[in-house]
């Protein structure tokens, strides 16, 4: 093909540049992998509230960019055309979850691989990717921080519930601290020894105690 055929192709003659089964297998293996991605999304989710539409975002972009990868390189016009088309589109949702990014990446990535042929590498990678993050973002550690929010009605009482946090916890860091008249209000960081949160339960019921509350905390939300 010369360079003058390429820009004499016309419609028509672009009917026949992806075979159908071509297509159909593309596409039902996008659908696949597309569904195994957002099972993973499911098991591993760890935000604030579960979003089922963002999950079948993931399996409709993993189609979506596999359509997209055998147009363009079935047609070196349109490939050329598809480069100037895709620069102007602009994404306005905020990502709040840095995972979901990684989900999202990974769908793309899919897409492209599959379109491109490398099935194996598409259906190997999904898998030991799928794999890493089911043990990984499951896996639960002692070590991830608490906020305490404490209420004492003086400092005998605040001394003494502070030093049974210490003995309860692997870290205990006062982030601040609030003091009235007959009311001391303190902030807490701490790390747990072992899964056991029942030393709360005790610590609200020590004397002079008003209210003890325990929250996670991963720096970007409590709850």
């Amino acid at each position: 093909m010369t360079f003058s055929d390429i820009f004499k192709s016309s419609f028509l003659e672009n009917i026949a540049s992806v075979s159908l089964l071509d297509m159909a297998a593309a596409l039902a293996l996008a659908f696949g992998l597309g569904l195994f991605i957002f099972l993973v999304y499911k098991k591993t989710f760890a935000g604030v509230m579960y979003s089922s539409s963002f999950g079948v975002t993931l399996v409709a972009l993993t189609m979506i960019t596999t359509l997209v990868i055998l147009a363009v390189t079935s047609n070196v016009v349109l490939s050329l055309g598809m480069v100037g088309a895709l620069s102007i589109v602009r994404f306005r949702t905020a990502i709040k979850e840095p995972l979901d990014i990684a989900f999202l990446f990974w769908s793309i990535a899919v897409g492209i691989v599959l379109a491109a042929g490398m099935i194996p590498l598409a259906v190997f990678g999904s898998v030991f990717i799928g794999a890493v993050l089911l043990v990984f973002v499951n896996k639960k550690s002692y070590a991830d921080p608490y906020i305490v929010v404490l209420q004492c009605d003086g400092h005998d009482s605040e001394v003494r519930a502070r030093t049974y946090l210490e003995r309860c916890a692997a870290r205990c860091v006062v982030k601040s601290k609030t003091a009235r008249r007959d009311m001391v209000e303190l902030n807490l960081e701490i790390r747990l020894k072992q899964d056991d949160t029942d030393f709360i339960n005790t610590l609200a019921e020590m004397e002079g105690v008003d209210s003890a509350v325990l929250v996670s905390y991963n720096g970007d939300y409590m709850g």
